[in-house]
C-alpha cells in the first residue's frame, strides 16, 4: 500500500505527552528538532514509515456533525498543509489535544513524534504526507564493546525499539473535502484503553474505496456462511467450505462485482440468496456502513481475504481433509454398524 523508496523527512517536532488522569503534564519543544546524521534520518524513516507497508484499510477524518473542520486533527493538518511554516505551532496544538483525551488511567505516557513528509506513495500516488506517532514502551538494550583483550559490556534503559512503532498515523495530502486519505496503525489496540488514539485523537471512519468494500463483501459473506445460514439450511461443513471457496474463486476471478450475479453464480439457492441479502442489509444498518450492490474487486483485498477464508474439514483428532475443488466428489454418510459419520472421497489418482 506505501513505499517510501522515494520519501524525505522534512520537518520533525517532539513532544512529551503524560497521562492527565494520573495528573502527569506535557512537555512542549519550543522548535522543531534539527537532523544532521544522515544514518539517524534513515532510521526515523524506516520507524515511521516501515510498519505503513503492510496497512491496506484507507480511512479519513470525519465528525458526527458533518463538519469537518470540527475534526481538530483534520484543522492542524490542514493549517500544516496550506502553510507548512505553521508546522510546529500546529504540532503543539495536536500534542495538546492530544493529552485532553488521554483519560483512561491505564494510557501510557510518552513522545510524540509531529512530522512532514514529500513523496510517500500511496496507491501508485506520490504525495507528501503528514505523519504522528507516539512511543509508549521502552526496553533495555545491552551494547558490548571491544576493549584491549576482551570486551567491555553496557546497557541502556528506556530505549525505543525502532522495529517496534506503538501508534502513528499517516495523512495524505489528497481527497480534502472527503476528510484525506489517512492510515493507521495501533500496536496496542486489543486494549480497551487503546481505541483513544483511532476514536478520540482522530475520529477516523473508513473510507467507502474498492479496498473496503470488496474486504466488507468478503467479510460479510464469510460470516452469513459460517455464523447464519444454519438457522435457515441444512448444511455439512463440506458444503460451507463449497461455498466459501465458490466466493473466493467469483472474487478472485471477477474485475468487478455485482451482487445479483454474485449471488446466482455463488449462493444459487433463491431463499439463501433472499437470506443473504437480509443479512447484508442488517449488517450496514448496525454498523452505519453500505456495502455497494457493484463495485470495481480490489486484489489487495482479496488477497488478505483468503488467508482468512479455511477450506479445512476437521474430522475428530484424526483427519484433515482440505477441499479446494468439486464439492460432488466428497459424500457425507453415516456407517450404522460402527453408529459413526464418515466422507466418501474419489478422485482418480494419489499425488
Amino acid at each position: 500500500m506505501v513505499t517510501f523508496f522515494e520519501a524525505a523527512l522534512e520537518h520533525l517536532s517532539i513532544h512529551r505527552i503524560g497521562n492527565k488522569m494520573q495528573e502527569e503534564f506535557y512537555v512542549l519543544s519550543e522548535e522543531p528538532f534539527r537532523i544532521d546524521d544522515e544514518l539517524l534520518n534513515n532510521l526515523l524513516m524506516q520507524y515511521y514509515l516501515k510498519p505503513f507497508e503492510k496497512v491496506n484499510e484507507v480511512y479519513r477524518f470525519m465528525h458526527s456533525s458533518g463538519n469537518l473542520e470540527l475534526n481538530e486533527m483534520f484543522h492542524f493538518c490542514t493549517e500544516i498543509f496550506d502553510d507548512p511554516l505553521r508546522f510546529h505551532e500546529n504540532s503543539q496544538m495536536m500534542a495538546k489535544f492530544l493529552y485532553d483525551v488521554s483519560t483512561h488511567p491505564k494510557i501510557k505516557s510518552g513522545e510524540l513524534y509531529v512530522v512532514s513528509f514529500k513523496n510517500v506513495q500511496i496507491e501508485g500516488e506520490v504525495l507528501d504526507a503528514i505523519g504522528v506517532f507516539k512511543s509508549e514502551t521502552k526496553e533495555t538494550y545491552l551494547k558490548v564493546f571491544p576493549e584491549k583483550s576482551g570486551f567491555r559490556l553496557e546497557y541502556e534503559q528506556e530505549g525505543i525499539n525502532i522495529q517496534k512503532l506503538d501508534k502513528g498515523v499517516l495523512i495524505f495530502k489528497t481527497d480534502k473535502s472527503e476528510g484525506y486519505k489517512v492510515l493507521v496503525t495501533d500496536q496496542t489496540n486489543r486494549s480497551t484503553e487503546a481505541v483513544y488514539w483511532k476514536d478520540d485523537f482522530l475520529k477516523l471512519q473508513i473510507r467507502n474505496d474498492s479496498y473496503n468494500q470488496t474486504s466488507a463483501a468478503l467479510g460479510v459473506y464469510k460470516d452469513f456462511i459460517t455464523t447464519r445460514v444454519d438457522e435457515e439450511f441444512e448444511l455439512t461443513k463440506a458444503d460451507k467450505i463449497d461455498l466459501l471457496n465458490k466466493s473466493m474463486k467469483y472474487f478472485k476471478e471477477k474485475e468487478s462485482f455485482d451482487l445479483d450475479e454474485f449471488s446466482n453464480e455463488v449462493i444459487v439457492n433463491p431463499d439463501a440468496i433472499a437470506s443473504f441479502k437480509a443479512y447484508k442489509s442488517n449488517y450496514e444498518q448496525e454498523f452505519d456502513t453500505e456495502i455497494n450492490d457493484s463495485f470495481d474487486i480490489s486484489a489487495a483485498a482479496v488477497k488478505t481475504q483468503a488467508r482468512k477464508f479455511k477450506s479445512i474439514l476437521k474430522l475428530d483428532k484424526n483427519f484433515h481433509i482440505y477441499i479446494h475443488g468439486d464439492r460432488e466428489l466428497i459424500e457425507k454418510g453415516f456407517d450404522e454398524g460402527r453408529s459413526m459419520n464418515f466422507y466418501k472421497v474419489f478422485f482418480k489418482e494419489e499425488q
